[in-house]
């Protein structure tokens, strides 16, 4: 029938499982990709976008490591966004609106034509072992398919129980049916799980919505991309979203529907993003507010469905049409479908190491939801990491890690695999101690070389860095030893009622001002005949702007991550025995026993975890 026996077997077809096929088959490991419907393989199961506060650098890191999703978002993109460009540029988060159907598509051909990797639409049930470590998989028609590693992406498919008021069922997806088994599998192996909740909004006809009354929210007047590589080209045209507000008579009448509510009649127990809530939830736990902001999100170029954003609920669906026609430009709204909730089954974190391996057993892998963690970005960076990591397993390798002044993506893994979560997970700019280093505009100067050399990122990748890099240092170097004469440029310091310069000054000096930009300096003739003459392009320009003038907050993150590197270089054995240590309080003990840390700066991040705790093993370290 086919082959039945591979290296790394891939269970789940999202954004997890698709990274990790990719990553593991481009890596050289002959890789079988197994998912329920070969026709949902890279599906946007909830808003129709990728990217944003800080999931815009994770996609950005995923494509600077040779990861496919940066590629996929600009060809399927119909928008185009650089969030929080009023801040500084650690906060900078590119975003993109997605054509849903061309997004699934885009994913499909990249992964077909992918050497190494071939495909299965069947439904995992069961797993195969030899002692502690995993032998394959079994199907849900007895097909026992093995491999050297499995890596588990199963997404909220995992016993998922979808909820609309009084009605539930099961379900992974709206109109696609649960897995079932592996969780019962895993548990009789030793693991714990749990159960986690998300939600999606109604999606309606935009031909019955009043856009003329709504706010239009367009892309950027110059769109860039996410993609490093020459594979994709930014925006020409683009699709304008919409926005709106619930009211107070929208309020009331969702609220007519909390009996019926699973989120408050006690049908639903588990926990949800806190950070991405339902509109029944912000109406509770936000009653002080008269309105709450409604983004109607086109689902495609040629396509009249609509994603609302900011209306996610599982209430009853006349409550949610109801409502909704009270909405501002939804006076005549007709439903494609309602909006639901979800419950699955997880797996607690704290039960992997940073490769995403699991503890238990050897060459199992878990990324994605199966994680705990929520968003399609959080999603695919995982998978990239796992699939990366399972084929460096079966070679023999070391795993490959990355720290938390690497990357986003290190932040994610260590936050999971050292704190845990009991709610789902998603990533924030305000969760990395090192975001002026960790910017979306130098993820591939952070990593295309890590990843090179352990065989993902290509050579031409490294080719592109290594340019940009080189052109970047002559453009500072030029900015640092040249000086501009006062008649120069004090016309334009006058102009922004900036205080002039009395004798020739270097141009670094000048430029690191706050109010003195890029379009300020480009008037300086002396500045573009040497950008034309050294063919310095647009990206660079901006790497170089901010490397000049944040280089004081850079240096000094810099020293920070020296520090910290110490710390990680102490690390503690595999075996150490915390519970010998009587000094340590009982919560330390069995945090520390249970987690496993690699290092005096990973025990330190632990939750519960004193200084005084560090101190005790850092003298039974000898240390």
């Amino acid at each position: 029938m086919f082959e039945k026996e591979f290296d790394v077997i891939v269970v789940g077809g999202g954004h997890a499982g698709a990274e990790a096929a990719a990553a593991s088959a481009n890596m050289g490991s002959k890789t079988l990709l197994i998912t329920m419907n070969l026709q949902t393989i890279g599906q946007m199961s909830c808003n129709p976008a990728m990217g944003g506060i800080a999931k815009g650098q994770i996609v950005r890191e995923i494509d600077a490591m040779g990861g496919y999703s940066g590629i996929v978002s600009d060809k399927s993109a119909i928008q185009f966004k650089m969030l929080n460009r009023s801040k500084g540029p650690a906060m900078w988060s590119p975003r993109v609106q997605s054509d849903r159907m061309m997004f699934a598509n885009c994913w499909r051909e990249m992964l077909e034509n992918t050497e190494n990797l071939d495909f299965f639409q069947s439904t995992v049930t069961d797993l195969l072992f030899d002692k502690n470590s995993i032998n394959g998989v079994i199907t849900s028609l007895g097909i026992q398919i093995y491999s050297k590693s499995v890596i588990l992406t199963n997404g909220t498919f995992l016993n998922g129980k979808i909820h609309i008021g009084d009605k539930n069922f099961g379900g992974g997806r709206a109109g696609e049916e649960a897995s079932k088994g592996l969780t019962k599998v895993l548990i009789d192996k030793g693991f714990d799980s749990g159960r986690m909740k998300t939600g999606t909004p109604p999606r309606v006809d935009g031909r019955s919505l009043n856009f003329s009354i709504m706010e239009e929210q367009k892309g950027d007047s110059n769109p860039t991309k996410f993609s490093f590589s020459s594979a994709t080209k930014a925006l020409k045209s683009q699709r304008s979203c919409h926005m709106t507000y619930t009211s107070k008579k929208v309020h009331k009448l969702l609220r007519q529907g909390f009996d019926r509510s699973p989120m408050f009649n006690g049908t639903i127990n588990s926990v949800g993003p806190r950070y991405c809530p339902s509109i029944e939830d912000k109406i509770n736990r936000f009653s002080e507010k008269d309105r709450h902001q409604i983004f109607v999100e086109p689902e495609g170029w040629n396509t009249i469905e609509c994603y609302i954003n900011g209306f996610s609920t599982s209430l009853p669906e006349d409550i949610q049409y109801k409502a909704l026609k009270n909405v501002n430009g939804f006076e005549d709204v007709k439903f494609f479908r309602p909006g639901y909730a979800i419950e699955y089954d997880y797996f607690p974190p704290t039960q992997l190491s940073h490769s995403l391996q699991t503890k238990l057993i050897k060459g199992l892998f878990f990324a994605g939801q199966i994680n705990g963690t929520t968003g399609y970005e959080e999603a695919a960076a995982q998978g990239l990491m796992a699939g990366i990591n399972a084929s460096l397993y079966i070679k023999g390798s070391e795993s490959f890690v990355l720290d938390r002044s690497d990357a986003y993506i290190g932040v994610l893994i260590d936050d999971l695999i050292t704190k845990g979560t009991e709610e789902p997970y998603r990533m924030f700019t305000s969760r990395a101690e090192y975001r002026t280093l960790l910017r979306q505009d130098n993820a591939d100067v952070r990593l295309t070389k890590l990843s090179h050399d352990i065989g993902l990122a290509s050579r031409a990748r490294l080719k592109a860095v290594d340019l940009k890099l080189n052109k970047a240092n002559i453009l500072i170097d030029f900015y640092k030893k040249t000086s501009i004469k006062p008649e120069e440029v004090n016309p334009i310091l006058k102009a922004k009622n900036s205080s002039r310069i009395i004798q020739a000054t270097k141009i670094a000096k000048i430029y690191s001002r706050p109010d003195f930009v890029m379009k300020d300096l480009l008037k300086l003739n002396i500045v573009t005949d040497f950008m034309l003459k050294n063919k310095i392009n647009n990206e660079v320009k901006k790497y170089s702007e901010v490397e000049i003038k944040y280089s004081g907050y850079i240096k000094k993150e810099r020293e920070n991550v020296k520090k910290l590197k110490r710390l990680e270089t102490i690390s503690i054995p595999r075996g150490f025995e915390y519970s010998k240590l009587n000094s340590l309080s009982s919560e330390a003990r069995e945090k520390l026993n249970k987690i496993r840390p690699r290092s005096i700066s990973q025990a330190s991040r632990i939750s519960g975890i004193s200084p005084s705790d560090i101190s005790i093993i850092l003298v039974h370290l000898g240390r």
